[in-house]
């Protein structure tokens, strides 16, 4: 990860600042449905089956086209891929539904919400890092329910897959905060207060090259 003037050691700790202000999960409580929000990751199809099991809601929607990072690596959409999964670590199929066309967070939270019309509060499945980008946009995108936003319990060291590495967390990372800081004015998600340290960070991991996911 290392970039002009910047040690590793202080790339590593401005991504870890960045790690800890995207991983932030709500209180969970009984919901009308667990929506799994598609991607590279499938750790978040079992963390659906595990809340499922334990009784957190009575069905599962999966959401997802092909991203930036699936359109090569599955042969199917994050949402059937998903569905596949969470099937083989015990999901039943019958408390399943599909939902194979989003292509971005926003999309995932409006087509969600027409298929789930009578939903007043969701759990939604994300990524770790992906947690305070999610609830940013229900806010605005799924106007009718309220959402708890969890993920599962990975640590930043254990984040990276073969197939999305440290580099490429870190850099998703970076470009979220970004979004995060330019999607209100266009009226894609709520405004989240982003602090200094949180700032400098982002800063340092742009100015160290980690931008392959900006906007």
């Amino acid at each position: 990860m290392k970039g002009a003037n910047v040690s590793d050691h202080i790339v590593r700790e401005a991504a870890k600042r960045l790690w800890a202000f995207h991983c932030k999960s709500d209180p969970l409580e009984r919901a009308d449905a667990i929506v799994g929000l598609g991607s590279y990751d499938l750790r978040v199809a079992e963390k659906c089956a595990s809340l499922y099991a334990e009784g957190w809601a009575p069905e599962v929607l999966f959401s997802g086209a092909t991203g930036n990072w699936t359109g090569s690596l599955f042969g199917a959409s994050e949402a059937d891929v998903f569905a596949k999964h969470a099937a083989e670590c015990g999901l039943p199929p019958a408390v399943m539904c599909l939902e194979p066309n989003a292509r971005n967070i926003g999309e995932n939270m409006q087509f969600s919400a027409r298929m789930l019309p009578s939903a007043r509060h969701v759990i939604l499945v994300t990524k770790p890092q992906t947690q305070q980008r999610c609830r940013a946009t229900a806010a605005v995108q799924w106007p009718g329910a309220t959402a708890s936003v969890t993920s599962p319990a990975t640590s930043f060291e254990d984040q990276p897959l073969p197939h999305h590495d440290m580099r490429a967390l870190v850099c998703e990372m970076v470009g979220d905060l970004e979004r995060i800081r330019t999607y209100p004015a266009l009226g894609f998600q709520k405004h989240v207060n982003i602090p200094a340290d949180v700032m400098d960070a982002f800063k340092t991991l742009r100015a160290a090259g980690l931008t392959d996911h900006m906007p």
